[in-house]
Order: structure tokens, then sequence, then C-alpha cells
């Protein structure tokens, strides 16, 4: 019982959306080594696409008059995509550019959950 009050969907979403950027990570800096390899074509991680495709789905449902909350959760939607052209090596270093932008960014909004969380202990002593 207290192990999801203390890590609740915030944790869980934010610990999904880190396995995602490492993952996607992978794949990029895969991509760019394989940029001489001949008939090699690209990989990346989508979730965007089947992150829209979620939002149609989700439909609210009232637990209280006064409250309204999704139903369910389900982890980071996402697909594998092959491209049909070889590395473009610009492309891919915006790529990896932008997934460590956001890697970072996941990491401090999981820092300062703890932070939240270690206050709140530290107020109770």
């Amino acid at each position: 019982m207290m192990e999801k009050f203390l890590f609740d969907k915030n944790f869980t979403l934010l610990s999904d959306m880190l396995d995602y950027r490492t993952k996607r990570h992978q794949l990029i800096t895969s991509n760019i080594a394989n940029l001489d390899t001949p008939g090699f074509r690209p990989s990346d991680l989508v979730f965007e696409r089947e992150l829209d495709k979620q939002r149609r789905k989700l439909r609210l449902t009232e637990t209280h008059p006064k409250h309204m909350q999704p139903k369910g959760r389900g982890d980071i939607p996402y697909e594998l995509v092959t491209s049909t052209e070889g590395v473009k090596l610009d492309h891919e270093m915006a790529n990896l550019a932008e997934n460590n932008m956001l890697h970072n960014t996941s990491i401090e909004m999981l820092v300062r959950k703890f932070q939240g969380l270690d206050t709140v202990l530290k107020e109770v002593k």
C-alpha cells in the first residue's frame, strides 16, 4: 500500500520514458555506426504516432460528481520503423541531440520527484 503511495503513476511514466529514450539512443547510434554499411537501412522508435492513436481512444469517466479521471494507464506505446532510404548523418545527429535533451529532461523530472518525496519525509520527522 505504501509503495503505491510513494511510487505513483508519475514514477512509472518517467521510468517508461527513460527506457524509451535509452532504446532510441541505441538505435540512433547504431544508425550512425552503420553510415557506410552498404544496404543498411536506419531504424527509429516512433511513439508520437501511437500516442495520437491512444489519445483518440481515451475517454474520461466520472468517478465522483466533482472529480474526473482518465480510465486506466498503459505503457508508453511506440513502434519500430525502418526507413526505405539510407542513413542521413545530419538527420541522425539531430535525432541524437533531441533524444539526449529529452532523456536529460526525464531524468531531471525524476530527480525533482525524489526531491519532493525527500522533503515530505523530512517534514514528517
